[in-house]
């Protein structure tokens, strides 16, 4: 074989073959290149190694021992414990890992081990380890490349025919090689003046850490570069998007506007003012508006939306909003109208389950002009519908509609502004990082005169009590909701634990009226239950999470959530927003079964929605959110969020700077940062296409 390249083939290099290298693709590896980016996801600190006999209860500890006995040791439960006997010149100490008893085909007596965890007190000292590795097979034949003990051992993510240990050996074996293939693309005076280390020390760093400290800066530097390639290609597309398209440059005319304003019946709280001046500032400009509204739940983005939807009416252009579900556009309906009245102004509804002539007076209304204001569902988007001039488009519950649904409803006008709106409160990290090619605006404060919330965690026994508060509050005419979980595979059981539940409830509650809602049912029974939820001829609803956006009943003060820790923190929150939307206090009551997770005490203590969504991104990571709100989105390997928060504001704002002096990266200097980014994120080749 010729010299090694970044791109060569993976079978090609000492020591891995044709069936290494199946193994290999199965991780995503295929060439040399592959191969070095293929990075530890944890270390085994190794640097403090403590002898068995003092290793004390209580501590963490890292330990080598040679493997003495094993055995398998079943409990009265049915668990079988592998358990292992270690000795080194100190003394002996017992190693146990309960529900394992699979480790007897690879934890065998004569073997050098390594044992990383936590001592307990059990008939004596035990270490419970979190990590081991094998260091030796005790025939002579080491099984590690190098020296091991004194240092930071890399774990990486291995695969059925490839441990960790035979991934950490070639990759020790090719570092030095591999590493020399790499030019920093980063130009030397930002690395200075951020002090951050080479490109190829940080590979080292992580590769082959000399202490935990030196894996840390090695994986901070490309923390950076993978986030500041992101907020490249977020600020090009930003940049690219209104340079292309010039919008309509709408007049403050301050009449409408001004009479929504003196007619509403609460004061705007300073987030709305703050946000309803950005919006108007955008659509007073001549590029096209691309703003996210983002806003915990009773914060008021409705409102907001309103004032920007009547400057469009107040120059002769025509505003449409787009909602999810029929019962959310009606419920928007319902209260545009209320707001709308004194103006004069009556909002068009354009949704599924209308008959055919209600549906094409209102095409024929917006067609001709003679519809200002119109709120609907997908059916907004029919190629049927067409709008005379249509200036601006809202859309609630964005992350709702695909791209292409989006686009369609956008399309239905010749460059109408769009504002974007959003109940999901996200952290500042991970908002920069999803939709860093939108200007954003952020409600934090609630309006005056909503009830509080209170959040107890009861546990399953109370059950009865429960019950006795559901028929108190019930009496006396509130309403209640009682929620069942829906996961994946278990979807059938849960369905039939929320019939259960309903049916038990009936028996119980025998003078209250119980409803039932789930996802097998088809949209309409589902929505008529539901309007008779919200009309007050049912008291309690038991649902699974189908209820977790698109009803507002503010006559709702008790909610009761059965299994909570099989819900995420930030879905909790979205179901408690389903009460405390009128002025009495409510409450939302969480069933636990055995002990209460720390998780669920910190939600119980916060209804701050984005405390909530820093608290869910710490518990799920940044690419776990990033998959499950943003479809064909990136996976962040390097960067931890929140952690990391500064150095992607630091991304953030050289981004912005270098996209300034230099739009398309064509400069000399510049074109490795732009092959970077094309490499990283495919859809950068198309955002810095040269020409």
């Amino acid at each position: 074989m010729g010299a090694l390249r970044a791109d060569t083939k993976i079978q090609f290099l000492k020591g891995i073959g044709t069936r290494r290298a199946e193994a290999f693709a199965r991780l995503g590896v295929f060439t040399a290149q592959d191969l070095l980016w293929h990075l530890p996801h944890r270390y085994i600190d190794a640097s403090q190694v403590t002898p068995l006999a003092k290793a004390r209860v209580g501590d963490e500890v890292a330990c080598v021992g040679q493997v003495v006995d094993t055995g398998i040791q079943p409990t009265r439960r049915g668990l079988k414990i592998f358990r292992a006997v270690l000795r080194d010149a100190s003394g002996l100490l017992e190693c146990a890992w309960p529900g394992q008893p699979f480790l007897e085909r690879s934890i065998r007596p004569g073997q050098t081990l390594l044992v990383a965890g936590t001592v307990r007190f059990y008939h004596g000292r035990q270490l419970s380890p979190r990590e081991f590795i094998v260091l030796a097979e005790g025939n002579g034949e080491d099984a590690e490349t190098g020296p091991v003990i004194g240092t930071v051992l890399p774990v990486y993510p291995a695969t059925e025919g490839l441990s960790h240990k035979q991934i950490r050996g070639l990759i020790q074996r090719h570092l030095d090689e591999l590493i020399a293939l790499q030019v920093d693309a980063m130009p030397e005076a930002l690395r200075s003046e951020l002090a951050l280390p080479g490109v190829q020390q940080a590979l080292r760093a992580v590769h082959q850490p000399g202490s935990l400290l030196e894996a840390e800066a090695g994986r901070r530097r490309l923390a950076f570069d993978e986030l500041f390639d992101l907020q490249l290609m977020l600020v090009r597309a930003r940049t690219l998007a209104k340079r292309q398209r010039a919008g309509v440059s709408f007049e403050i005319r301050r009449d409408l506007t001004t009479k929504l304003k003196e007619g509403l019946p609460f004061t705007l709280t300073h987030d709305q003012v703050r946000a309803v001046r950005e919006i108007t500032g955008d659509m007073t400009a001549p590029e096209r508006m691309h703003r996210l509204l983002m806003g915990d739940v009773g914060t008021g983005k409705t409102v907001v939306a309103l004032f920007a939807m009547l400057l469009a009416v107040e120059n002769d252009y025509q505003a449409a909003l787009m909602a999810p579900t029929e019962l959310l556009a009606e419920q928007h309906v319902a209260t545009l109208q209320a707001l709308l009245r004194p103006l004069g102004i009556a909002p068009d509804l354009l949704i599924g389950r209308l008959t055919a002539s209600e549906k094409s007076a209102t095409r024929r209304r917006l067609s001709e002009g003679r519809s200002r204001v119109v709120v609907g569902t997908h059916a907004l988007m029919q190629e049927s519908v067409s709008f005379r001039r249509l200036g601006l488009v809202v859309i609630d519950e964005q992350h709702r509609f695909g791209v292409e649904q989006r686009a369609a409803l956008i399309g239905k006008g010749t460059t109408p502004d769009v504002l974007l709106l959003s109940a999901t409160p996200i952290p500042r990290s991970l908002a920069l990082t999803m939709y860093g090619d939108l200007d954003m605006s952020v409600l934090r404060e609630r309006p005056p005169g909503r009830g509080d919330v209170r959040t107890d965690i009861r546990a399953g026994r109370r059950r009865q009590s429960v019950v006795a508060l559901l028929r108190e509050r019930c009496g006396r005419g509130e309403q209640a909701y009682v929620v069942l979980p829906v996961i994946e595979e278990s979807e059938r059981v849960d369905l039939r634990a929320a019939t259960t539940m309903a049916e038990t409830l009936r028996a119980e509650l025998t003078e209250l009226t119980i409803g039932l809602v789930h996802g097998r049912l088809k949209a309409e029974e589902r929505d008529t239950i539901m309007r008779r939820f919200r009309a007050g001829e049912i008291d309690v609803l038991v649902a699974t999470t189908v209820i977790e956006v698109g009803i507002d009943v503010a006559n709702a003060t008790i909610m009761v959530i059965h299994h909570p820790e099989r819900f995420g923190l930030a879905q909790l929150h979205q179901l408690r927003g389903r009460i405390g939307r009128g002025g009495d206090d409510s409450v939302c009551v969480l069933m636990v079964d055995g002990t209460v997770p720390p998780r669920l005490e910190s939600f119980a203590r916060t209804t701050d929605g984005f405390r909530i969504a820093e608290l869910d991104l710490a518990e799920r990571g940044m690419g776990d959110l990033i998959g499950a709100r943003q479809s064909g989105g990136f996976v962040l390997r390097h960067a931890k969020l929140p952690e990391d928060a500064e150095l992607l504001e630091r991304a953030r704002q050289e981004a912005r700077g270098l996209i300034e002096k230099d739009p398309g990266l064509t400069a000399a200097r510049h074109q490795g940062l732009r092959e970077r980014a094309v490499r990283r994120y495919p859809r950068a080749a198309e955002l810095f296409r040269v020409g």
